[in-house]
Order: structure tokens, then sequence, then C-alpha cells
């Protein structure tokens, strides 16, 4: 059976696990605030917030519920916007949304509530930068922005003198209803509650696959694993990273040794999604999705990372994941096997990482065309290098040759042409929506400057590439 509260009501389902979240909550409890947009996780009029109680506190998270399963819910709060009421009165994200007449037709003012209120309730650090990006996956289509981000700012000065971890001085403040102060007692009061789990499809967040197959995974088994805790962490130890495939990219996004070894790293992963899908995908999950244009994937390559793979039995395998891919969302994975984990050598003072992506939006949307790099470079001489692109080939694409190429090199413009060159012989990009062929040659090119125009400012202009290329 699946447990967990509803807002203030105590759920006990035998529902199917794999029904989406949004759907239980619209048909089976009626709870109809929580809107049906885009079905694939972009608009976030579906946004719930997720509730787990670690270490006697509660953490919340929004979601967008149209790619979740009912299942993940288990031994969670769950919270719609019809939880965040008061008696009598708005709440200060209800209230500000009114104050700045930030709603028009109000399709998606819920979803904003709900994606304030969480922001509220996270640990975030209070500020507008950070509250915007908590409503970065909500669309409004009446185009209604300015006036939200008065909104925006409105709570975050409601949140000046903000207590952290204290429920009771948001609830105080007219953030959150009385209620949320009885939710940890009572997670702690259904917790070990066994949740049964069938053999079928694996299934962690569930972003990838419920946009594919929503209908067919609510119809058959599935095998929830985003709770297994050998799955999850982030640990860093002599230097090696290793991250649990069950690990987010919000994990990796609050991490604060891994941010520290990659400065930039808050800067790649607000072009990967909004702040729900950050707080729902898998690591793993992105990685055996396969797609050409994956964009922790190709994060990952750049990395030389290496995967565990682990199998029904506990028995191990690595396996570099740059010789994983083998075709077309095809890999080196066989049945009843899942990826355990991702290692890699943590960039030192000598090596040098970046990430670039090219989509029709500037933020938040499926790439044309990315790329990362790893370089070493000691007395001007480039020692190892690691290139990877996606968008440009069948599987996420490890450069081989162009990587050899510049292991070895100068760090000179004349290496770098050269090695562009082998760049363009290792790709063969196809035309499909997100661009032709010879434009995603074009943004394989630039990317590849980018890469060395940032990373090394005082060396190199994009002009000195693109004069000779």
């Amino acid at each position: 059976m699946i447990t967990f509260i509803l807002n203030n009501k105590t759920i006990i389902t035998s529902e199917h696990s794999g029904t989406t979240l949004l759907d239980f909550v619209r048909y089976e409890q009626r709870l109809t605030g929580t809107k049906i947009g885009c079905r694939e996780g972009d608009c976030g009029a579906c946004t719930l917030l997720v509730g787990t109680l670690t270490n006697d506190i509660m953490e919340y998270q929004s979601i967008t519920s149209c790619i979740s399963p009912l299942g993940n819910a288990h031994g969670k709060h769950i919270v719609t916007v019809e939880g965040t009421n008061l008696k009598g009165k708005l709440t200060k994200a209800q209230e500000a949304m009114k104050a700045n007449y930030a709603t028009q037709c109000g399709f998606c003012t819920p979803g904003f509530v709900v994606a304030l209120t969480g922001f509220a309730l996270s640990n975030s650090e209070n500020n507008y930068s950070n509250a915007i990006d908590a409503i970065s996956g909500n669309i409004c289509r009446c185009t209604g922005y300015k006036a939200i981000e008065k909104a925006v700012h409105q709570v975050v000065e409601k949140l000046e003198n903000k207590v952290q971890n204290e429920l009771s001085w948001l609830i105080k403040n007219d953030f959150i209803p009385e209620y949320f102060e009885s939710i940890p007692q009572r997670l702690k009061d259904i917790e070990g509650k066994y949740l049964n789990q069938p053999k079928g499809k694996y299934v962690s967040g569930g972003t990838d696959l419920y946009v594919q197959k929503a209908d067919h995974l609510a119809d058959n088994d599935v095998h929830l694993i985003a709770e297994k805790d050998y799955l999850k962490g982030i640990t860093i130890e002599n230097g090696i990273c290793t991250i649990g495939t069950n690990s987010t990219v919000s994990d990796l996004w609050n991490h604060i040794e891994l941010n520290n070894s990659l400065p930039h790293l808050k800067k790649y992963l607000k072009l990967v999604s909004s702040e729900q899908i950050r707080n729902m995908a898998s690591l793993g999950g992105n990685l055996v999705n396969a797609s050409p244009i994956g964009d922790m994937t190709i994060f990952f390559l750049a990395l030389n990372s290496e995967i565990t793979i682990t199998n029904e039995n506990q028995k191990e395998r690595p396996i570099l994941l740059k010789n994983f891919y083998q075709g077309y969302k095809t890999y080196d994975l066989k049945e009843g096997e899942l990826l355990k984990d991702i290692n890699f050598k943590l960039p030192t003072e000598q090596s040098f990482f970046n990430f670039e992506k090219v989509c029709k939006r500037t933020h938040l949307d499926i790439a044309s065309v990315n790329s990362a790099i790893q370089l070493s470079v000691e007395n001007n001489i480039i020692s190892e290098a690691h290139v990877s692109i996606g968008g440009v080939a069948a599987i996420p694409k490890y450069l081989h040759e162009t990587s050899a190429f510049l292991s070895e090199k100068p760090l000179t413009t004349e290496t770098i042409l050269n090695a562009y060159e082998t760049l363009q012989k290792e790709i063969s990009p196809i035309s499909d929506v997100r661009g032709t062929t010879d434009y995603k040659r074009l943004l394989a090119r630039q990317l590849f400057f980018a890469h060395f125009t940032e990373l090394f400012p005082k060396h190199f202009t994009l002009n000195d590439f693109i004069q000779h290329a």
C-alpha cells in the first residue's frame, strides 16, 4: 500500500504505483487546483511540493507532478495549492500575486503559488535570484512576467527575517498553515510501512520515461528505485568524486565541496533544466536514457567518468562511460542490471572544465548541440584532454580523436584550429527539428571555440579562431 500525507490528510491507497501523482491528486482526490498543462514537465501548472523528513528536519522541494509516479510519494508529505491555504485570509505568496496583479487567466497561478511557497520553505539563501530560480519551471502564457517578478520581490522582502528550519516562523508570518507543524511526527508514525515493489520497468525520477510512455507505466508494473539508499549520496575522497545514480541535479547544485571544485557548476546546471526537474531527475536515468543530447551525459563524458554497474546479486563491474554507448539508444547494460554510481577525478589547479549548450530558449530547453571539455595544462602544454559533444551523432559523443589530438600539444591558436578540423571529421550530424546538418556543424564549431575563450580569456578571443576557421 502507498502511504503518505496529502496536505493535512493521511492517504493509504492501493492505486497503481505507476499512476502519475497528478492524476491521483486530481481524479482520485478531486484537488483540481493542480492543473494539467503540457504533461511533459515543461509548464509548471502541475507543480506540487514534496516534503521529506531527514534527521528530524523537513525538507521541501517542488516537482512537476505530471511526470512523477505516485509510488514515489510513499512516506512523504505532498502539498497541493489547496494545502497552502489559510483560514479566512491569503498566504504571503497568494497576497503577493494578488497585490501585484500577477494573475490574468489564472491557469498558471496555482503553480506559481506552490513554487513560491516551496521557496519560503527551502533553506536557500533568501535573495531575488534564488526566488526566480524557484519559479523557473513555471510558464505564464498570458506573458504577465513583470507583474510576477514584482510578486517575487514582495515575497523575498517578507522573508527578510526568516528563521532557518523554523516552520513556526513561517506559520506565524502567514506563509503556510498551522498543520505543517504536525507533519514531522506524522511522517515518523508511518515510517517503515512497506511499499510492494513488483518486478517491472526500473523507474527513478521518471522525468524522461513519463514524457515518453506515461500511459504504459500507469498500466504496467514498475519497480521504483528512487529511495534505494545504496544508489544515493555524493562522496569525495582522495580527489575522487563518487555520485550515486539516484542523486539528482539538485544534489549536485547543493553540494558545497563539489561547487568549490567546479566553481561554475551552478551556471552549467542552470542550462540543464528548471528547479522542479532538477529536484526530480536522477543522474542514472539521464545516462540510461542514452539521448544523443543528454546534458548530464555530455557533462560526465568530459570528466572522463567511470560508472559502476550492479546486478540483482550485487555483483559489480566498472566501465568507462565513453565505452558504455553502443548505438542509438543502446548501451552495455544487461537484463537485471542497474547503474550504481558515477565516479571521476576532481579538477585540479592545472585542469580546466567547461560546459556549453545552445537551444531554442536560452535556458530549460532541449539542446540543439551541447558540449563539454576538460583540459589539463602544464607549462602551456595540454597534458590531457577530454572533449564531448551532443546532437551531432547517434550517441552522446566522446570525441576520441579530437581528445587524443589535443594531448601533448601546446595551447595555441594553431593547435585549437587543427583540433577543430579533427572534430568536424569525427562528428556526423543529421538534420532534424532542432536544426540542419550545416547548422549543427556551425554550432559544434562555435561551442568548441567557446570552451577556449571561456577558459582562457586572456589568451584567446572568438575572432582569433573565426578568421582562420
